[in-house]
């Protein structure tokens, strides 16, 4: 029989004896309690750090009433959120902000009926502090579910249903989504495009929604045949565009939802003898450069900061969370966040 080796795991009152401590004061220091001189507070990470002490998860749960892991669910299937680039943008800005402040995350996707109960269970089970959802189209049940849970929400997108635009609990964080198209439309005309169309992404979310209507402040009197919905994919970029060219063969300026999309549509355009920009200007909006730089002309397209944005919905929720510790001074709530967009020329507008 091999001999085995058993290491003890540092305690508190290993940490404690280390530091001259009462144990008292080394777990309100390590759970973040107030009320502990600053020199007694060295001298416990001191102890902490020499000892290498990990804090006991399930115990300090207890204390804290907290877990340390967020939930992050999409709602989308789990083959577009690990296709799309700009899911992995935004989830990276999620994970880097979540990993500065030592926290978790635990990704949960939904496709049908049984994944919306699972999270369902899932976050009513207590295994998360809050949670981010983000991709919603209308009539997802994930807003009711997290409602009737209870469990802190931070929204990545403006909501879209009813009743959202007047509930000042609600927080998510969103682009300019109207007032980056309304730049985009601006700049076509500003080219001398005078048949302008716009490929929109799905009209059952709300960043769709406010794109075309950005198209449309500019463009109130559009001929309807220039407006064709997509699915933010290259392949539906390709379709919509197809679609377009046999509406409108003459068009001459194409305002895309969507980066992906954009490469789609100028695939097309190419197939189709259209010369961009020379016949055919594009803008897309996004400005992934892993996708913006790359295609042929390179795309002019409307920036929004997509990791930024993730790292804001993360920052609000772990506001939200801190107001709610007990002993916590309230202090002006958390608000919403909108974030600015801008136009980024490059050769194909």
């Amino acid at each position: 029989m091999s001999d085995q080796i058993s290491v003890r795991r540092p305690t508190l009152e290993a940490v404690a004896a280390r530091a001259g401590v009462s144990r008292a004061t080394v777990s309100r220091v390590v759970n973040g309690g107030d009320g502990v001189r600053e020199a007694l507070v060295e001298k416990v990470r001191r102890a902490v750090d020499e000892l290498g002490y990990v804090p006991n998860q399930a115990a300090r749960t207890l204390v804290t009433r907290r877990t340390g892991a967020i939930a992050v669910i999409a709602a989308e299937p789990e083959t577009k959120v690990f296709t799309n680039p700009f899911f992995a943008e935004q989830l990276l800005g999620i994970s880097r902000e979540l990993a500065g402040h030592d926290h978790q995350l635990v990704l949960l996707l939904t496709e049908g009926a049984a994944d919306y109960e699972r999270v369902g269970r899932y976050l009513a089970g207590g295994h998360v502090d809050g949670a981010v959802l983000f991709s919603l189209h209308d009539e997802d049940p994930l807003p009711d579910i997290v409602r009737r849970v209870g469990i802190p929400t931070v929204f990545g997108g403006r909501p879209c249903w009813p009743g959202a635009e007047t509930d000042r609990n609600l927080l998510y964080v969103d682009s300019d989504n109207r007032g980056g198209a309304r730049e985009a439309v601006r700049h076509l005309i500003s080219l001398g495009r005078s048949r302008i169309a716009t490929i929109t992404g799905p009209m059952d979310q709300m960043a769709s929604v406010d794109r075309l209507d950005g198209y449309h402040d500019i463009l109130m009197d559009a001929d309807p045949r220039l407006v064709v919905e997509g699915d933010f994919s290259e392949a539906g970029g390709a379709q919509a565009m197809a679609e377009l060219l046999d509406r409108v063969p003459d068009l001459d300026g194409v305002f895309v939802a969507s980066d992906l999309m954009a490469v789609g549509a100028l695939r097309v355009l190419r197939e189709r003898g259209r010369r961009v920009p020379e016949d055919v200007a594009v803008v897309g909006f996004d400005d992934m450069a892993k996708v913006a730089e790359l295609t042929d002309p390179p795309l002019t397209t409307v920036r929004q900061e997509i990791e930024e944005m993730g790292r804001l919905v993360v920052r609000l929720l772990l506001r939200s969370l801190d107001r709610q510790a007990p002993g916590s001074s309230v202090g002006r709530p958390p608000s919403s966040v909108i974030i600015p967009t801008r136009l980024v020329r490059r050769a194909s507008a």
